[in-house]
């Protein structure tokens, strides 16, 4: 044991001590501008208990890591502003920014709700589900914007755009229809002459769309082996 001395403010303790049996203190402190220093060969345990005794909240450092427990686990700045907390009900991180470091991204095993997802500037914004689906809600609507870069969909399978109430409006100077099948017309009703390069989009009864050369006149009605 260092040098202990008897003030009016209680037990001074100057120099290295080592405590063999539990330390009951109010107050345990470093002289003003000197750093406080706790070590063990084992670990450092924090305990607040009830008038029963009963543990209420624990802080643990070891040779293993760092645990604490109790019912609430907040850190906060300097000014007081809340980082982040955490109770049995949420986790709520009060940075401006949640920033994922690791190859792999983020894993939710379970949904996420948040009024916005962005990418850090130049960089791509993924949302995956490697073997499962991925589903988006909201009650207002959904806007997907990229702003200098495109926006694509793709699927094995089928990709469907459903309206239940509304209208599907496709906006641009220059739509694309890709692979869309052609029509065949019966040999009676094709004309003999030079083959044209311009067709109609004509629309089957179950909605599917196709081809058609065009004609002076529509020439879906002749050419709607497609819909069969």
């Amino acid at each position: 044991m260092g040098n202990l001395r008897i003030t009016e403010k209680g037990l001074k303790l100057e120099g290295d001590s080592e405590f063999l049996q539990p330390l009951y203190a109010k107050e345990i402190q470093s002289k003003p501008g000197r750093p406080l220093f706790l070590q063990s060969s084992r670990n450092v345990s924090v305990n607040i208990v009830n008038s029963n005794n009963q543990l209420l909240t624990q802080l643990v450092t070891g040779s293993s890591g760092f645990k604490a427990r109790g019912k609430m686990f907040e850190v906060k700045s300097t000014s007081g502003k809340l980082l982040f907390s955490a109770d049995e009900q949420e986790v709520v991180v009060g940075a401006e920014r949640l920033r994922v470091m690791g190859a792999e991204g983020a894993v939710f095993s379970k949904s996420v709700e948040t009024p916005h997802v962005r990418a850090e500037p130049f960089k791509e914004l993924r949302l995956e589900s490697p073997t499962r689906s991925l589903l988006m809600e909201a009650p207002k609507g959904i806007q997907i914007l990229a702003e200098a870069g495109d926006i694509q969909a793709i699927c094995r399978n089928e990709l469907r755009l459903e309206s239940k109430d509304g209208e599907i409006s496709l906006d641009a100077r220059r739509i694309r229809l890709m692979r869309l099948p052609e029509g065949k017309a019966s040999t009676s009703s094709s004309s003999s002459g030079t083959r044209q390069t311009v067709y109609e989009v004509c629309v089957c009864p179950n909605g599917r769309l196709f081809l058609s050369q065009a004609g002076t006149g529509s020439t879906c009605q002749i050419s709607n082996n497609v819909c069969l």
